[in-house]
């Protein structure tokens, strides 16, 4: 079981190896949570998560034999990024064992690092079985991304420079997958600050830590697609849940809409770029779920940047259209020279701005004068598309809802 101690020696052991990340007040998400609000800013890693903590400290303690041998692990991609690094950097081949789904930035990031990438398994538990196979072929030390010991003190090193950085810190705020970062950080955080509370937060569609708070013990659950792919373990971590059941205060589950909502919050006041599993402690200070933690001092755990590009082009139109300014929907508008002009201009004058138009003459209906054009608009929010929408219909224009 790790201990406080296995913590303070992970500190000395990563020191000058792991970017030692900002706590950085941020007024903007401050005002649109009513807490006061800090950010820890594990997304600037060189691998762009908290991962390198644990990689660098378990990677360090292996014998001198294993390290010429080689690691293996089975990883989503950002243990699996932060092994490749530091073994790089300490001169240990690394291999690691990838989802077929696992986000294409992940999977190129690894292979320029360094590591050898192999692709198996629909899920993580399939790639880690197979990574559990070869290790025994092939004499590899294989380190568990979350309930390795090792990896668990590593990640704790947050939690000490959080209570350095924010004496007067509140609670903090933890995203959960297999529970080793939350472990790790409210062993830290409890040990020298029992009054601090310790938030952990998953994602509604794979909620193993609240699967294994049910049960009692950690237990398997079927998963489903999500946008915080890093906190996709279908069962946590024993070491993990031991060391963080009796020191989590409490645990909240969030949305795949809120999530978008955050990562979206994030880009936008912070200037900052999150996966999803990041932006989950916001969306729980955004749910409703936290209001015991207005106005009281709050550090989220930003703990990883590592998202495709093209999700999160994505994502920000979903956080859009969820923020109602980004809508669609269909006018019937007459078929006459000047119609479409005339849609625009109404659109124009309540200042929302057209983005795409497509008429569809061949399924208007049986009014030939008529057709439908499907408009997607942006506007300022939801009051707005309101406006919008009582707007044309004042001038006799007929809408609904499109999919």
């Amino acid at each position: 079981m790790t201990t406080f101690a296995d913590i303070e020696a992970a500190r000395d052991r990563i020191e000058g190896a792991v970017y030692r990340s900002p706590c950085q007040p941020s007024i903007p998400l401050s005002e649109i949570t009513g807490m006061d609000i800090l950010c820890k800013l594990d997304n600037l890693q060189r691998t762009g998560s908290f991962k390198e903590r644990g990689a660098r400290n378990a990677l360090a303690l292996l014998p001198s034999g294993q390290q010429h041998r080689g690691v293996i692990a089975a990883s989503a991609g950002n243990h699996a990024q932060a092994l490749a690094y530091q073994g790089r950097l300490l001169g240990i081949p690394a291999t690691v064992v990838m989802p077929r789904y696992a986000p294409l930035i992940k999977i190129g990031n690894c292979q320029k690092l360094g590591a050898t990438v192999i692709l198996y398994g629909n899920d993580f538990a399939g790639a880690k079985a197979r990574a559990h196979e070869i290790a025994v072929e092939e004499g590899l030390a294989y380190i568990d991304g979350y309930d390795d010991p090792a990896i668990i003190a590593g990640q704790g090193t947050m939690g000490l420079e959080i209570l350095e950085q924010v004496p007067d810190v509140a609670a903090v705020v933890v995203p959960i997958g297999g529970a080793g970062l939350i472990a790790g950080v409210s062993l830290a955080v409890k040990t020298k600050h029992p009054d601090v509370r310790v938030i952990g937060v998953e994602a509604d569609h794979v909620a193993s830590f609240s699967a294994a708070l049910q049960a009692g013990q950690p237990t398997c659950i079927a998963m489903s697609a999500t946008l915080a792919d890093g906190l996709a373990i279908p069962q946590v971590g024993a070491n993990a849940f031991a060391i963080a059941r009796p020191r989590v205060d409490k645990v909240v589950t969030v949305t795949e809409e809120q999530i978008a909502i955050s990562i979206l919050r994030i880009v936008e006041l912070e200037k900052g770029v999150v996966e999803g599993a990041a932006a989950t402690p916001l969306a729980a200070c955004l749910s409703g779920q936290l209001s015991e933690l207005a106005g009281k001092r709050v550090v989220l755990l930003l703990c990883g940047g590592n998202i495709d590009p093209n999700v999160l082009s994505r994502v920000i139109e979903r956080g859009l259209v969820a923020d109602g300014r980004l809508c669609r929907f269909t006018a019937v508008i007459s078929d006459r020279p000047g119609g479409l002009a005339d849609l625009a201009t109404q659109i124009a004058s309540t200042g929302a701005s057209v983005k795409q138009v497509v008429h569809d003459r061949a399924f208007a209906g049986s009014d030939i004068s008529a057709v439908q054009v499907l408009c997607t608009v942006e506007t300022r929010n939801r009051a707005h598309l309101l406006e919008l929408r009582e707007k044309l219909q004042t001038h006799g224009v007929q809408t609904f809802d499109s999919n």
